[in-house]
């Protein structure tokens, strides 16, 4: 995926010189999280919403370089790692430096979302399936060889979580139903979180037990 395309200037980074008071009226005109506090073209911070607020009016941005947050993206990083910046600063905007360190632009948490879209984790018809499994018990090749034994096609997968000392995998799969593939999933000793078709598994659970409860109450 090629993200230079969507490395944005519609809003201007902020200059050392610029008053507290304007920088709150540009927070005003956009929904930026942040702005890039920039000098000769180079990048010396960004500016947050929250701080600007109780900052000084009357002061300028070169009072307060002290509290800006330092973060950005080099311009040949992947769209990937860009997703990760983005959570990790918990921002909706990243400035994006060239090879020399040269302040370019900034990208948007929207556009970059929008590439995910495009991917065939979304885009291409299929079911989502999230497993579990301690931490040093699961493998990924393990888990496509699960789904492909059973006919299905893994378009995707992630760790959407880690926690007590278990990790959690969502996967994309297509080219097939999912209850013969959760099924092996259980054979091998994954913990099943969610199926969004139908597990005949735990239908035939309720099924046995209210046959049960009938019998039991004859």
């Amino acid at each position: 995926m090629n993200l230079h395309s969507y490395i944005n200037n519609d809003v201007l980074p902020l200059l050392p010189n610029y008053p507290v008071k304007m920088v709150r009226g540009m927070f005003s005109d956009c929904t930026n999280t942040h702005i890039p506090v920039v000098e000769d073209n180079k990048l010396l911070g960004n500016i947050s919403e929250d701080d600007v607020q109780g900052f000084d009016p009357d002061k300028k941005v070169s009072d307060y370089l002290y509290a800006l947050d330092l973060f950005f993206v080099q311009k040949n990083d992947s769209w990937l790692d860009v997703l990760e910046s983005f959570a990790k600063f918990n921002a909706n905007v990243l400035p994006v430096l060239d090879g020399h360190n040269i302040y370019v632009g900034y990208y948007n948490l929207i556009d970059v979302v929008s590439l995910f879209k495009e991917t065939p984790f979304l885009s291409e018809p299929g079911g989502i399936l999230i497993v579990e499994k301690g931490n040093t018990d699961y493998s990924f090749s393990e888990i496509s060889q699960i789904v492909e034994s059973n006919d299905g096609k893994l378009l995707g997968a992630f760790i959407s979580a880690n926690h007590d000392d278990v990790t959690q995998i969502t996967m994309k799969i297509g080219n097939s139903g999912l209850n013969d593939i959760i099924q092996t999933f259980r054979r091998y000793s994954y913990n099943i979180v969610a199926g969004n078709e139908e597990d005949s598994y735990v239908e035939g659970l309720k099924e046995r037990s209210n046959y049960l409860n009938k019998f039991l109450n004859i």
